[in-house]
């Protein structure tokens, strides 16, 4: 409960800097500036003694002081971040404020909304919206007339990566896409994500729709408080059994994307990955989030964002974990 009332604060405490800065930045007639850059470097980082950091906003959240390591000719792609939830320390990061398309990790935000605001036992009538026609996109293959429980499509959702089951998400809980975007950029806000924005629930990509790899962490890190989400994203496959348009029943078996999870990756001696969420479109290139827990049990996030090959997504990962155990 302690706990609990803490994250309220610090909730609070954050979405009050957002908007302050905000009013700022449109004072000095720099609003732009504020959608690419909300806070410099400077502005993000503590050279703050432990004790005094304790005392402000981002008291649990990672801050990088300056002391990480960001020269490694092993992190190949565009971003990465390594974060420490023990210590509240970044001991790797690279670009992690750089504004980049998110692909499907979008649905991370996408599944704290949902669960914040939706029942998991409520029944969904799949619609129109969730025809998704993009080539190369991700399903969970849900028709309209497909009738499945909010948990079942959150599994679909965070599973197989189904942009489907994003759109019916988001028509359930907030009525159309749009405004459940707004919902979306409503609790990123919240959390400090300033630069972030979002105008889908899937991470189909628009150049409206953005974040970047410090934003992801902070999001994940939300989600992760939800032990569904913790659930969801720590299970390899899920059986769905559910009734057609038709009323007939139907069933399928999602496989989660994220490697490490189905055994077709191995996380570093030591090290053992707990969840995750991929990501890939030809804008975004390769990209992965993951949370994993130290033999000696300290807990972490990591983010690769725009890695040119999935080879080179699960090599530029691994190398990041190592950073945890060497």
């Amino acid at each position: 409960m302690e706990r609990s009332v803490q994250v309220k604060r610090n909730r609070r405490a954050v979405s009050c800097l957002a908007a302050a800065l905000l009013c700022a930045a449109l004072l000095s007639g720099c609003g732009s500036e504020v959608k690419e850059r909300p806070y410099s470097l400077a502005e993000r980082s503590f050279s703050a003694s432990g004790e005094e950091k304790a005392e402000t906003f981002a008291a649990d959240l990672c801050v990088p002081d300056g002391s990480g390591d960001y020269e490694d000719s092993e992190i190949t792609a565009e971003a990465a971040a390594l974060f420490s939830l023990e210590d509240g320390t970044v001991p790797y990061y690279k670009n992690m404020y750089e504004k980049m398309y998110p692909a499907s990790i979008t649905k991370v935000m996408t599944a704290l909304v949902a669960l914040r605001h939706g029942n998991l036992a409520d029944e969904v009538t799949v619609t129109e919206d969730a025809v998704i026609t993009e080539s190369g996109a991700s399903l969970c293959n849900i028709h309209p007339g497909d009738r499945l429980t909010l948990e079942q499509l959150l599994y679909g959702l965070m599973l197989p990566s189904g942009n489907d089951a994003g759109a019916a998400i988001a028509v359930h809980i907030a009525g159309s896409i749009p405004a459940f975007a707004d919902m979306m950029n409503e609790e990123a806000l919240a959390l400090g994500a300033t630069g972030t924005h979002f105008t889908n629930p899937h991470g189909l990509t628009d150049e409206d729709h953005y974040t970047t790899a410090y934003d992801l962490y902070l999001i994940f890190n939300e989600a992760m408080k939800e032990p569904k989400f913790r659930k969801i994203v720590g299970t390899s496959s899920y059986y769905a059994e559910y009734v057609n348009g038709a009323g007939e029943t139907v069933s399928q078996t999602w496989k989660m994307g994220n490697q490490y999870m189905t055994g077709e990756q191995q996380a570093p001696e030591g090290v053992t990955v707990t969840g995750g969420k991929t990501g890939t479109t030809q804008a975004a290139g390769y990209c992965l989030i993951v949370s994993s827990e130290a033999d000696d049990g300290g807990e972490y996030i990591s983010v690769v964002m725009k890695a040119d090959s999935r080879p080179a997504l699960y090599g530029n990962m691994t190398n990041l974990m190592n950073k945890i155990v060497n």
